[in-house]
């Protein structure tokens, strides 16, 4: 009898998961990964997902990304649990470890997206289909030269942008579109980070969502014109007076409002998404040359 071979595959965490066999019933934490496990062709063998979860209709749902219940999720059996260090927090990944085999990913690039899809497909044995899918993802354009330069509010209340590290901003600068706050930490407490007070040691804490005043959007645009307001519908659905809000800011600037999952899911949803961003871009262009 042949032995039995095990595939080892190291998370963004840097630890090692085993698999015997291809996982067939799985967990999905996070909602990009939900959609990316259908697009691969292994639809079927999602047995849970979160209240957030747009894709996998009659799916057992396990709570939110935030609050997930690790019981409800060991209930299910899964010998295959996709999380997300960002999306879903420590308490609960902490809860199932050692009990369920947590796949924790963190892609902060385009790149990393896709090989996080690749990893995927590997896991799941997903064969031709799944191929076909990872195959379309590592086909994307480059990087594109800059058109134009923008400001991505993704919270209100306070106001709150991404820089360069994070996987929206990366989405962005493929497509040709500078990020108005690349270069800008997070500070802590809030108030440093607003410009009131003094900063403390950041160690450990993430720093790639800086939380910003009106004030220093407009010193912002008095250095290096920011040529359009790019307002996501997702995480925060931005309403029109707070459309107003941000125009009257950057009077000179054009908003547009664009699918906050163009911008922020990784995997399969970004190969279809990117040939909009690019449109997004070009139109924005369009119109700062007309």
């Amino acid at each position: 009898m042949s032995p039995v071979s095990t595939l080892k595959i190291d998370d963004d965490l840097g630890r090692t998961l085993l698999f015997g066999r291809a996982p067939r019933r799985i967990v999905s934490l996070v909602p990009s990964d939900t959609y990316s496990v259908i697009a691969l062709g292994a639809g079927d063998r999602l047995v849970g997902r979160t209240t957030y979860c747009e894709h996998g209709e009659g799916v057992a749902t396990v709570g939110g990304t935030k609050d997930a219940d690790p019981a409800k999720i060991l209930a299910l059996e899964p010998d295959l649990v996709i999380a997300n260090q960002e999306e879903n927090v420590r308490r609960t990944l902490e809860a199932l470890a050692g009990k369920a085999p947590v796949l924790v990913s963190l892609p902060r690039t385009v790149e990393q997206g896709i090989a996080h899809l690749a990893r995927l497909a590997r896991i799941l044995e997903t064969g031709p289909q799944g191929n076909a899918v990872v195959a379309r993802g590592y086909q994307l354009v480059a990087k594109r030269a800059e058109l134009a330069r923008v400001f991505v509010p993704i919270w209100l209340d306070p106001l709150m942008t991404l820089n360069a590290d994070t996987f929206g901003s990366d989405v962005l600068a493929r497509a040709g579109l500078a990020n108005a706050f690349s270069d800008r930490l997070r500070l802590y407490p809030l108030a440093a980070d607003l410009g009131k007070g003094d900063a403390i040691e950041a160690t450990g804490r993430d720093v790639r969502y800086p939380r910003l005043t009106l004030d220093e959007l407009r010193a912002r645009d008095r250095v290096s014109k920011i040529d359009a307001i790019v307002l996501p519908d997702e995480p925060y659905a931005f309403s029109a007076a707070d459309e107003a809000a941000l125009q009257a800011a950057l009077p000179d600037a054009r908003v547009v409002r664009t699918p906050g999952k163009d911008l922020f899911w990784y995997g399969a949803w970004t190969i279809d998404a990117m040939p909009r961003v690019i449109a997004l871009a070009e139109s924005i262009r369009a119109h700062e040359v007309s």
